[in-house]
C-alpha cells in the first residue's frame, strides 16, 4: 500500500467518522463545539509541531468539522511528512525513549526499572588498543 492508497484509506475513515459526528450533532445541536472539538483537539496533539504518525487520523477528522475543503493530496503531504519524521520533533533525539511524553518520564522515574534501556553500544566499543602498562 503507497501513501496515496494510505491517504484514500484515512480520507473514508474520517468522512465515515464526521457523519457520525453531524448526526450527533442534529439530534443534540452544540454537540461538535462544545465536546467533539475540544476532544478531538486534544487527541489531534496540535502543539506538536511536527505531527506523529499516530496523530494523524484525529488531525484530519477535526480538519474535517471545518468548512475548508480537504483533500487527499494534503494527507498524503502530512503522511510524507510524519514518515520522514518518524514523529520526532526538530532538535528531538531520535534514540528510543528518549522521546518519552512528559507523563511517561514522570511514571518511568517513580517505577524503578521502567525507565528505558540505554542503547547497546557498538561492538567492539569496550576494546582498548592502547600500550599496556
Amino acid at each position: 500500500m503507497d501513501n496515496t492508497q494510505l491517504a484514500e484509506l484515512l480520507m473514508g475513515i474520517a468522512k465515515a467518522q464526521a457523519a457520525i459526528i453531524d448526526a450527533i450533532e442534529r439530534a443534540q445541536p452544540g454537540f461538535k463545539n462544545n465536546h467533539a472539538v475540544p476532544i478531538l483537539t486534544t487527541a489531534a496533539n496540535v502543539r506538536a509541531a511536527v505531527p506523529r504518525i499516530q496523530d494523524l487520523p484525529a488531525r484530519i477528522l477535526l480538519r474535517m468539522q471545518g468548512r475548508a475543503a480537504f483533500d487527499v493530496a494534503q494527507i498524503q503531504q502530512d503522511l510524507e511528512a510524519a514518515f520522514a519524521s518518524h514523529g520526532v520533533a526538530p532538535g528531538a533525539s531520535a534514540e528510543p525513549g528518549a522521546n518519552l511524553s512528559p507523563a511517561a518520564m514522570r511514571a518511568a522515574a517513580r517505577v524503578p526499572g521502567a525507565a528505558p534501556a540505554p542503547a547497546p553500544a557498538a561492538p567492539g566499543a569496550d576494546l582498548n588498543f592502547g600500550a599496556k602498562p
